[in-house]
């Protein structure tokens, strides 16, 4: 245990005593172990953070509700972590290399993130050694400029640092900054989707990147640091009002890092979006009435913790709550400030009626086990057949004293595996080693083999398969071959022929009568998986809406709904799909 700002807002946010989301929660624990020396890789380097507090006192808060007080004085809970997390925290082995490479911070507007990574260039300007670069990016020219702004005015406010003798230490110029006694050098850059290669970065940070229209210019900054031993990329932003853009990318991934489906000591990450329970309790309650669909979303009407998840500055500066309360009340009662309201003060994608994850992870992993015996039993079959280059995947499930057993196998296309590795910042051949997947075919996937492995499941396993549900999508020349042994129906893919399985397969999950062999790559799906509501209020995955491959859910729903016909809802009057 250290005494220190960053410590004690870490242990109250574990301690329930400061409101945080889940995943704020799991990266504060895992401080908490570095700091307490439980860690045999890693330790928090206090020479070097007693070195930040010193030059934070030295620094002014150059504008705001404390302006003229000491940056130290003025810093927020998060904000002592991220300095501390990302600086300060080294490898064992080698203290002069740090732990983390990548820094993500998603937090609401008016939360001073730009604030914070300015206070962290004028920290590396420091610290860092000679002739260190570091670069800002932005969607536009701008934004990039906010940070080269906030830099200056944190230099000007503070004489301690920015003179010498009466003499500015630093080279403030149009296009860049320099601290002349050792030439470390910051310049903002204009966005571009092709000029930002060839650039050698020990620090990046890429800012609002929710609005980036790809991940170029994070890419090609992280292609200039391959030679650096201390390289750290910041990527920050709010939410923005669609799911698909770089940053929830980035989101994603570190959130199957904290869960343990991934692994990367690299990354460190402070997500601030509020947890999904609370509002599906609330939908729970207002589930018949349409009227309430808006507000149940996330329950962003009447739920305070909302705003306390997505804005940690404001639990400690009440003129900022104020505000935000103030500005929820204008949301409520006009409709057109509402989706700026919940995505850049709420940190909720904004997508109508009811986005949100299908099921929280740390359910499913409860009911992960490592060998299943099928010997015996009758199985249900669901099959996702996807376009020819995209996953597909095969589910197997059965009925045992009211608990659903599963497993579920992916297949990919071989030629593309080191592309999807890259694109989707996975690693394939690790499922594959694992038997969970299966790589044929060149740039697309081979028919055939996944037709042979759904006809060798009764021998693999030493089951009785009892019927096969497919989506007609892809799946019709599949499915003619299948029928000539097997009973094979057809599964509408609509909301109210899939709403029963899911809603059956959330619950047998978090009621803990689910169990699945050992599969992370299912599990990153279930991560991936997004669901949404219909007029009727029929729950279901959609992959359009989902953050990446679903594929294995998607099957697994398909065979689910088989056997709730016929196990569960005991309707043995199969209609046999005729093709």
């Amino acid at each position: 245990m250290i005494a220190h700002k960053s410590y004690d807002y870490a242990e109250g946010v574990v301690k329930r005593e400061i409101a945080a989301p889940k995943y704020v929660i799991k990266q504060c624990k895992e401080f908490i172990h570095i700091c307490d020396g439980k860690s045999d890789k890693y330790f928090l380097d206090e020479d070097k953070l007693r070195q930040i507090d010193k030059v934070l006192k030295m620094l002014v808060m150059p504008r705001g509700l404390r302006a003229g007080c000491s940056i130290y004085e003025c810093s927020c809970g998060y904000q002592w972590l991220f300095y501390a997390a990302i600086l300060c925290v080294a490898h064992r082995e080698n203290p002069d290399r740090r732990r983390y490479e990548t820094a993500i911070l998603e937090i609401a507007r008016k939360n001073f993130k730009t604030f914070t990574i300015a206070t962290i260039f004028v920290l590396l300007f420091l610290l860092e050694p000679k002739f260190s670069k570091f670069y800002s990016v932005a969607p536009d020219g701008a934004l990039s400029r906010e940070v080269k702004t906030a830099i200056e005015e944190i230099l000007k406010s503070s004489p301690l640092i920015y003179l010498h003798n009466e003499r500015p230490r630093f080279k403030v110029l149009r296009d860049y900054i320099q601290f002349m006694p050792n030439e470390n050098r910051y310049v903002p850059l204009n966005y571009s989707n092709s000029r930002m290669d060839g650039k050698l970065p020990n620090v990046f940070l890429a800012d609002e990147v929710g609005a980036l229209p790809n991940s170029y210019a994070i890419e090609a900054m992280r292609s200039g640091q391959l030679n650096i031993l201390n390289k750290l990329g910041c990527i920050i932003s709010t939410k923005y009002p669609t799911a698909n853009n770089p940053f929830e990318d980035e989101v994603n991934y570190a959130k199957r890092v904290l869960d343990g489906t991934q692994t990367d000591d690299t990354v460190f990450s402070l997500l601030y979006e509020p947890d999904a329970e609370p509002a599906q309790a609330l939908r729970a309650q207002n589930k018949s009435k349409k009227e309430d669909c808006l507000h149940a979303t996330f329950g962003w009407v009447n739920d305070d913790t909302i705003l306390k998840h997505a804005n940690p500055v404001a639990l400690e500066i009440p003129e900022i709550w104020e505000d935000l309360l103030k500005k929820r009340a204008r949301a409520i009662a006009i409709e057109s400030a509402r989706e700026n309201f919940l995505t850049k003060h709420c940190n909720i994608i904004y997508q109508g009626a009811g986005t949100e994850s299908f099921v929280d992870i740390k359910y499913l992993q409860n009911c992960r086990v490592n060998k299943i015996d099928w010997a015996g039993r009758e199985v249900y079959v669901g099959v996702d057949l996807s376009m020819s280059n995209d996953n597909t995947a095969v589910a197997i499930c059965a009925e045992e004293d009211g608990k659903i057993l599963a497993d579920v196998v992916s297949f990919i296309p071989e030629g593309r595996i080191e592309e999807k590795n890259k694109f989707e910042k996975l690693d394939y051949r690790r499922f594959m080693a694992k038997g969970k997947c299966i790589a044929c075919g060149n740039k697309t996937i081979d028919y055939g083999v996944v037709e042979d492995f759904v006809f060798r499941i009764e021998k693999k396993y030493g089951v009785t398969v009892r019927a096969i549900g497919f989506d007609r999508y892809n799946a019709i020349s599949s499915a003619q071959k299948w029928n000539q042994a097997y009973n094979t129906v057809e599964i509408r893919q609509h909301s109210d022929t899939l709403h029963p399985p899911t809603k059956l397969l959330y619950e047998k999950i978090t009621n803990g009568e689910f169990e699945y062999e050992k599969n992370p790559l299912l599990e990153i799906n279930f991560e991936n998986a997004r669901c949404t509501y219909d007029t009727n209020m029929n729950r279901y995955v959609t992959k359009k809406k989902s953050c990446g491959k679903v594929d294995m859910v998607v099957a697994l729903i398909n065979a689910v709904y088989l056997l709730q016909q016929d196990v569960i809802f005991s309707d043995n009057s199969w209609v046999v799909q005729v093709i």
